[in-house]
């Protein structure tokens, strides 16, 4: 039944893909200007120049022969090459060397966001009520009204250009080095996000330790440490879980913003400039990209809640 649900879910998500790239293609072609005026810039080119870059191109065939030949090379895992971004380069290379370090990024902002929003949101779900939950609510609550590019030139300017304890931009050199230069923006998207997490598992401890089998644990005399992990953190870890696929998702979507504040060549900064330049076999494939990886971490985040809660398997036998 599993093997189905994943067949049937992977089956969704290839029809969501070819959706979403047929929807960014119809927008690029129906945006101002063309790849070919980003080709010749300010140069004054000659009627041969281009007719071969519409030829090279082929940026005179119609709509849907562009769409429907650009589908058939993805098919074969060939994303074409980049029209002005950088210029006759494979797309799958420029891909492979932004996704570095988006996705070191988008992990060091993960992890930061489960160090601190886990124990913070347990904290606050075990003492709800008292000073502790609410000096910890209201941090939640400011932390996540500010837009992560907010947070992101707040920090800069202070532990960066004031107090000159981190590197305000670039990605460094070695692994000290690229851990250096992305603990700010590492930081500035973890506080945005960790408010999400500490508020969801604030709910869920809250609603666990309510339950009989929580005060039966206590009163058998089990440690705090015991109970807590064994059973209130265990039983609340399904909807835990969940909002921390969408923290990831959040993460990876986020950077274009943290990219920019902080100069950082990832995928986020490759799409904003390939948008600009209206290269579209860049902006095809960056989507296509980002679109899958959505929809497979929401799939991981369904097969872990089915582990945690053997429940939710009877709702996909059932077909629901």
């Amino acid at each position: 039944m599993i093997a189905v649900f994943v067949l049937k879910r992977l089956g969704v998500g290839l029809v969501l893909l070819v959706s979403l790239s047929f929807l960014v293609f119809c927008l690029l072609t129906l945006s101002p200007g063309t790849p070919l005026q980003a080709l010749l810039g300010t140069r004054t080119a000659s009627p041969e120049l281009i007719d071969a870059l519409n030829t090279r191109y082929h940026l005179n065939d119609p709509f849907l022969v562009q769409y429907g030949r650009w589908l058939a090379e993805v098919c074969t895992l060939n994303f074409g090459e980049s029209i002005s971004v950088q210029s006759d380069t494979p797309v799958g290379h420029i891909l492979a060397e932004r996704m570095t370090l988006t996705l070191q990024l988008a992990g060091y902002a993960v992890l930061l966001v489960i160090a601190i929003g886990l124990p913070l949101g347990m904290t606050a779900g075990i003492r709800r009520g008292r000073r502790t939950d609410r000096a910890i609510s209201l941090m939640a609550t400011v932390a996540i009204s500010a837009p992560a590019f907010v947070m992101a030139i707040a920090m800069l300017y202070v532990f960066g250009v004031a107090l000159k304890w981190f590197p305000v931009y670039g990605s460094g050199t070695g692994w000290a080095g690229r851990v250096s230069h992305l603990t700010l923006p590492a930081f500035a998207l973890a506080t945005v996000l960790s408010a999400i997490l500490i508020r969801q598992t604030r709910a869920a401890m809250f609603t666990v330790m309510a339950q009989d089998y929580i005060t039966f644990a206590r009163l058998r005399g089990l440690s705090p440490a015991r109970f807590l992990v064994r059973y209130a953190l265990r039983n609340a870890a399904l909807p835990v879980v969940t909002s921390l696929g969408l923290i990831v998702v959040a993460a990876l979507t986020s950077t274009l913003f943290i990219e920019q504040v902080f100069s950082l060549p990832g995928l986020g900064t490759l799409l904003l400039g390939a948008v600009t330049n209206n290269d579209v076999p860049v902006v095809q494939a960056t989507v296509l990209v980002l679109g899958a990886a959505v929809i497979l971490i929401n799939l991981v985040v369904d097969l872990l809640g089915m582990a945690l809660d053997p429940r939710t398997r009877f709702s996909v036998k059932d077909g629901a």
